[in-house]
């Protein structure tokens, strides 16, 4: 799936500065805790979650991310949009629960990542 299809699927907003909306997104995954995040991604992933804080955006520099997708309709301070633009992360927000995220995702083809 295209990064701007997923966009537009979730009617979500993009967040972050040139971002390329013609990156392919293979799979992706979801939760709000770090800690099985960063044992259950194996593979570059788009990343589902609700969490605003900085620690979501150094993950970026442990695993690899294709993007955060912020759902229930969270949105990250100013400081953390800019790390990701330093990172060339992109960051989208939705206002979909993460359940009906990851079910519209699932409906359009975007696969689970590998665990």
């Amino acid at each position: 799936m295209k990064l701007g299809e997923i966009v537009k699927a979730l009617e979500a907003e993009v967040l972050t500065e040139n971002t390329d909306l013609d990156k392919d997104i293979s799979c992706a995954f979801a939760s709000d805790l770090i800690s099985d995040i960063l044992m259950c991604t194996k593979e570059p992933t788009l990343l589902l979650s609700g969490l605003t804080n900085p620690q979501i955006i150094r993950l970026s520099d442990m695993i690899e991310l294709f993007g955060i997708v912020f759902v229930r309709g969270k949105k990250p301070s100013p400081e953390i949009i800019k790390m990701a633009n330093d990172r060339e992360l992109p960051l989208i927000s939705t206002r979909f629960t993460m359940f009906k995220t990851s079910g519209i995702l699932f409906s359009n083809g975007l696969r689970s990542c590998k665990i």
